[in-house]
């Protein structure tokens, strides 16, 4: 069993930043997609001609909670819409996707796995009650589905996902064949296991396979941690290993591994899919609630508060396929010149659907889930897993419990939690101590960093409960031998001033138009710089309307620099400097959070003197 349980939509609120940064999300692409887009507009999901695979339920995964955490009417019924179609297109044998019964031994299927999961997330958003039954008979056709068409392709590498509806069915039904498939599933699938236990990709091979690609080893952290629900082993062994592995290799800055598509190594200008960021935090979240490992919290955070941001415009109307460390352009890359292993030279463009439509569908999910994970049950309490602004109210014992949150982290240090109860009563609430902080505090007393901090005692009235968490900027040394600056959850970068030029056009029967069309992104400031200094000056500012902004950052880090020469072709950096000579004194240049600069340079030599 888990060591955390979930809250629901129906118990917890985002607020402050994160409520608004919902709020952008749904006015933007997320929350237009089936308007805006027809593969999810006219899906044959939903009786249409357009795409019958993913892209639907990887919207919907996103969608549905968004839409109940903001509680905006015309969100959910639009979700319903869209859940009512799927349901209502379930065939008699329990078959759930859109394709005919001739179809079905070459239908690949992920998707179905897909959306067996996105149902039960509708389900313990809405409370809809015909889940239940719809994910009994869908499973039991799966089950005698692989019998005869065994998986392979997607399914075969992502089978663990459908462990998510396995077992939220099986703690309502007991019915013991869902373990059976369960591990039919893991039979059937790929063995990651042993597949780490001999490591070999210890340099970017830049060619397409399933083994290497950046989103299948995103999603797999979890397996291990699912898995263990049934074999018993620990949660975390398999993630640790992985991530050993891919963190040795393949490594970026910002708190992630590359993969463009597939692993991709360390050089800062290599590039990694939005899809691997979100599902990376699936996986930390999962790993979360396995273990209570403090450290997987430490993991969300840095990479929700950075990568996520980073690959994402402001106004969330457009998003990279790839990000990179280093991007001091983002333009369309001549055939024949492509940085990325497998991707297209419009990979790194901000757009509809740069590369590929995955990421377009499958992006919203960041943010709704990261939301729904800042609070969660325990054996004898609660605990405050994210560090986030939020509330949760919830039934205990017989009482009912409030928490808010308010707080301004990851730009701020300082954490409040008000504690009010209907009546006296005994519990525990924990608060993650994050790593990664220097020093803190609870209630004025020093408290030890990368661990759970609980106070169990009998709460009465109205209690406040504050952290503060002292942050040091502080230099990195990366595979590179060049630096990149971080401050507790946060990596800062170099902003560099950018050109928009638009581009709205139609391909493949889609169109690009504003305010979700293409973007190419042009520097029209200096980004050719190093490290003069391991000196910074920090100065925080208030959080605007636009949480992750380039205009007015929620934090700003002075620093010494000094101009060097760096050569561009074909407008991506090289990887290094072409030498350690300043090219001016050393001057004063303000860094700003890496998810608020869509130009930047992050990963920057050091030369003293």
């Amino acid at each position: 069993m888990t060591a955390f349980h979930s809250f629901t939509t129906k118990e917890i609120q985002p607020a402050g930043w994160l409520k608004r940064q919902l709020e952008i999300q749904a006015d933007g692409l997320c929350g237009n997609l089936d308007r805006v887009w027809p593969d999810v507009q006219d899906s044959k999901w939903i009786g249409g001609t357009r795409d019958g695979w993913e892209r639907v339920p990887y919207w919907l995964d996103g969608f549905i909670p968004m839409a109940y955490l903001l509680g905006r009417e015309d969100l959910v019924r639009r979700a319903k819409k869209y859940v009512d179609a799927i349901l209502s297109r379930q065939a008699d044998d329990g078959w759930i996707c859109p394709c005919s019964e001739s179809e079905r031994a070459g239908y690949d299927v992920w998707a179905y796995l897909l959306i067996c999961k996105v149902l039960t997330v509708y389900a313990d958003c809405s409370g809809d009650e015909r889940i239940e039954q719809v994910l009994y008979k869908a499973l039991k056709c799966l089950y005698a589905h692989i019998q005869e068409h065994p998986l392979f392709n997607w399914g075969k590498m992502r089978w663990f996902e459908c462990l998510i509806p396995i077992f939220w069915l099986y703690d309502r039904v007991q019915a013991e064949w869902l373990i059976d498939l369960a591990k039919e599933l893991k039979n059937q699938g790929f063995d990651y296991d042993k597949w780490f236990d001999s490591f070999a990709e210890t340099a970017p091979k830049n060619e397409w396979r399933y083994d290497t690609h950046v989103v299948n080893l995103a999603m797999c952290l979890k397996s291990g941690a699912l898995y263990s629900r049934i074999s018993g082993e620990d949660p975390d062994a398999f993630a640790e290993k992985a991530l050993s592995c891919l963190m040795k290799y393949h490594s970026m800055a910002a708190f992630h591994f590359t993969g463009d598509e597939c692993l991709a190594g360390d050089s800062p200008v290599r590039g990694s899919e939005l899809c691997g960021v979100v599902e990376a935090m699936y996986s930390y979240e999962i790993l979360s609630e396995y273990s209570a490992a403090a450290k997987w919290g430490d993991a969300l955070e840095r990479l929700a508060l950075n990568a996520l941001p980073a690959a994402v415009s402001e106004d969330m109307w457009t998003h990279q396929y790839d990000q990179m460390t280093n991007q001091p352009q983002c333009s369309i890359q001549p055939e024949g010149k492509v940085v990325f292993g497998t991707n297209n030279g419009e990979s790194n463009l901000f757009g509809l659907e740069p590369n590929y439509g995955c990421c377009t569908a499958n992006f919203g999910q960041g943010f709704p889930k990261l939301a729904l994970n800042i609070f969660k049950r325990t054996q004898n309490g609660f605990a405050a897993v994210l560090l986030l602004p939020a509330s949760v109210s919830f039934s205990y014992d017989g009482a009912v419990i409030n928490c808010e949150c308010e707080t301004d982290y990851p730009f701020s240090g300082e954490v409040k939690y008000t504690i009010s109860v209907s009546e006296p009563k005994a519990f525990a609430f924990s608060v993650r101590i994050p790593q990664f902080a220097k020093k803190a505090e609870v209630n004025g007393s020093l408290v030890q960093t990368g661990q759970y901090y609980t106070i169990e005692k009998t709460w009465s009235g109205r209690e406040t409960v504050v952290i503060k968490l002292d942050f040091e900027a502080e230099l990195v040394k990366r595979p590179s031998g060049m630096y990149c600056l971080v401050r507790g959850p946060l990596l800062y970068a170099l902003p560099v001033k950018a050109r928009k030029v638009m581009h709205e056009y139609v391909r493949n029967g889609v169109e690009r138009k504003f305010p979700y069309c293409d973007y190419e992104l042009f520097p029209e400031s200096e980004w050719r710089y190093c490290f003069a200094s391991d000196v910074f000056t920090v100065r925080e500012n208030s959080v605007s309307d636009v949480p992750f902004s380039a205009e007015n950052p929620p934090v700003e880090i002075e620093a010494e620099m000094a101009r060097i020469d760096w050569e561009i072709t074909d407008g991506i950096c090289a990887e290094k400097p072409l030498s350690c000579e300043r090219r001016s004194p050393a001057q004063k240049v303000r860094l700003i959070p890496y998810g608020c600069a869509k130009l930047r340079m992050a990963e920057l030599p050091y030369f003293r003197r």
